[in-house]
């Protein structure tokens, strides 16, 4: 859950009369979740945004699921450099199910010629490397290296990179992704305990107006189609907006970790939720202070869920042969746990300087055909 915010010029009752200056109306626009149950926010445009120029060229869009058996699988993308030029055509989907999907993308292209909308899911961008902009019709947003970027589906919205190296991880969510429940009170404010508070959440700090007439190109995604729609007026023509539902960073670098005498269970690290998975935040923290205490985690079964780790940064502890920027899916149905010799090697340390995005679904999660060509074959085995 986010917080109420606004900027730009808005009127002082919703669904009244708001006039440009020329004497025409504004354009009121109500971006909902849930129907009208969810959280929402309430938009003004100079411009229709139902006013279509043209509409071009629908094509497939979906990655299909490989024929892989079960087995412990670490695909091994640490050494990829770049997936495509454009951004879109840089997502790599190696991981989905019904309700979530995991991709990576390392595009060589710094600036987006065109506007992008997801109209099936919400996306969370974590930005591994690099340093830019998200620009949406709710504003400028800077994001930079280790931001979760939360853009609710339908924002419509484009990106511009500083120049250097771009790594990113694309989870694409069938459902909304919300705060913690049990980090928040009954009226949404997340609560003292709480590993982040709204301190830590930046929305678009800043409205950016186009109004010139021109050639829009917005390509949407539903129904695992990319659609091409043309506009003469820019998606972004907005003079001001309030409400809850807009696109926000939060960094992983201010995620306050939990720690405890003995070994903490995984839904500490807990950063986000949505229905059928959660997302998990691994970061530098104290190990535990038992004097008997073995930081390695024990062995575990998951006997419903599938867990996902993606790899940022630091020396893994529990895992050998693991580099920056790979994945490991850790299945359930079959135990796993730490690799040998790193319990005893854990034995005495007293802090980690690891980074890891975490996804552990309630259902399986499958390879795709894109993401058995990253496959280690010798990782099942690894634990001999």
């Amino acid at each position: 859950m986010t917080y109420y915010h606004k900027l730009g010029e808005i009127p002082p009752k919703r669904h009244t009369q708001f006039r440009q200056p020329d004497g025409s109306l504004y354009a009121e626009e109500l971006v909902s979740s849930r129907g009208f149950s969810g959280i929402y926010s309430n938009l003004y445009h100079i411009t229709p945004p139902t006013r279509v120029e043209k509409v071009g060229k629908s094509i497939f869009w979906k990655e299909e699921i490989a024929d892989y058996s079960l087995k412990q699988t670490h695909l091994n993308t640490s050494n990829v450099e770049t997936t495509g030029d454009d951004f879109l055509e840089a997502r790599k989907v190696l991981l989905k199910n019904k309700d979530v999907s995991m991709a990576i993308c390392h595009p060589t292209s710094r600036k987006m010629d065109y506007y992008y909308k997801n109209g099936q899911a919400d996306e969370v961008i974590f930005i591994h490397d690099g340093n830019g902009y998200l620009y949406s019709q709710f504003g400028k947003l800077r994001i930079k290296q280790g931001d979760y970027v939360v853009i609710p589906r339908t924002t419509i919205y484009r990106l511009e990179w500083d120049e250097g190296p771009l790594k990113l991880l694309i989870i694409e969510s069938a459902n909304p992704v919300e705060t913690v429940k049990r980090y928040r009170n009954e009226l949404g404010q997340l609560l003292e305990h709480s590993p982040y508070c709204e301190r830590d959440i930046r929305p678009p700090s800043e409205l950016v107006t186009e109004d010139k007439e021109g050639e829009y190109l917005v390509k949407i995604k539903h129904e695992d189609m990319l659609h091409d729609y043309y506009y003469k007026h820019s998606p972004f023509d907005l003079v001001g907006w309030d409400g809850y539902l807009y696109p926000y960073a939060l960094s992983i670098h201010d995620f306050e970790p939990i720690t405890g005498r003995i070994h903490q269970p995984p839904p500490v690290h807990q950063t986000f939720q949505a229905h059928g998975y959660v997302i998990c935040s691994f970061v530098p923290r104290l190990f535990d202070y038992h004097p008997k205490a073995i930081p390695a985690p024990y062995n575990h079964s998951n006997i419903d869920s599938d867990e996902v780790l993606y790899y940022v940064e630091g020396n893994f502890m529990s895992r050998k042969g693991i580099d920056r920027g790979s994945f490991t899916l850790h299945p359930g149905g079959l135990p796993h746990g730490p690799h040998p010799g790193t319990v005893e090697a854990s034995i005495g340390a007293k802090e980690t300087e690891e980074l890891a995005v975490m996804l552990d679904t309630f259902g399986p999660i499958h390879v795709t055909k894109t993401g058995l060509q990253y496959l280690d074959e010798n990782y099942p085995m690894s634990w001999k």
